[in-house]
């Protein structure tokens, strides 16, 4: 793969099957990123691009093309990837070094490099599946220990990263509303510029949470959270009230599409809570 260092290529290059399965992946990635037509790209990775697995060469995966599409942003691949093969181009490949596969390595590819678009037409796709199939793709974390944001499902990533948009699209599909503890932490730690992006998350969590969670550490800084917070969302969030009837007429609308809470005249916007 194109990403290793070069150790890792001397070792993985024992023989020259094995070479030219590393040269035909480098010139497909490099294929992906300058843009290529999606038939012509489908048609290399058909028939041209191997990869190496257990000491022999196989035809490349669309869910590894899919990543590929994902990292530049080729939205009319992506898009072709995710229509015609479905579901399966989401599952995750195996690790070259451990073998495993597991978790949701596409949706949180989507949301580390900010590819709105291609989430929308991953999780859109996912409507079609069985629910617990569903809610696997969109709260599995990545299970190998070699990827970038192991252990982290895509929402979480999402609110580390201050992607508002991605995280409200992958609420508003189902995902389950986690994080809110690194949201909060987000909120006060972040420098002015990213302020706007960090408290949109943290409305957005508030908006799907099924009910206030259970921890006190908002009242250890009643005064801090308060002025952050706003009165109403606080005593809510310290389980001393029920929750603002802005926030609760919002969530319904939350729950019939992303596009609905961003429509929104200004004085309707979460920060109206406070």
């Amino acid at each position: 793969m194109p990403w290793l260092v070069s150790s890792q290529v001397d070792f993985l290059s024992s023989s020259p099957s094995q070479r030219q399965c590393e040269r035909t992946s480098f010139s497909f990635y490099c294929s992906v990123r300058e843009q290529l037509p999606v038939w012509l790209l489908e048609e290399t990775r058909s028939m041209e691009v191997f990869s190496w697995e257990d000491g022999r060469p196989r035809a490349f995966l669309p869910s590894e093309a899919l990543l590929y599409a994902l990292v530049h942003d080729h939205q009319d691949y992506a898009g072709f990837l995710v229509q015609q093969f479905s579901v399966s181009a989401l599952r995750a490949p195996r690790c070259s070094f451990c073998c495993c596969s597991g978790g949701a390595p596409h949706l949180s590819v989507a949301v580390r490099y900010n590819r709105l678009s291609i989430l929308a037409l991953m999780v859109e796709a996912l409507k079609d599946c069985d629910s617990g199939v569903r809610q696997d793709f969109l709260d599995g974390c990545g299970g190998c220990s070699h990827a970038a944001d192991a252990g982290k499902c895509a929402v979480q990533l999402a609110v580390e990263l201050s992607r508002s948009d991605c995280l409200l699209l992958l609420l508003a599909h189902g995902a389950r509303p986690a994080g809110l503890d690194a949201a909060l932490q987000r909120l006060v730690s972040c420098d002015a510029a990213d302020r706007r992006e960090a408290q949109r998350c943290l409305d957005f969590l508030l908006l799907f949470l099924p009910g206030p969670p259970a921890f006190c550490c908002l009242q250890d800084e009643r005064q801090r959270w308060q002025g952050r917070l706003g009165n109403e969302v606080f005593r809510w969030l310290s389980g001393l009230a029920p929750p603002p009837l802005l926030l609760q007429a919002l969530r319904c609308l939350a729950r019939s599409g992303p596009g609905r809470i961003s429509a929104l005249p200004d004085f309707l916007q979460q920060h109206s809570w406070q």
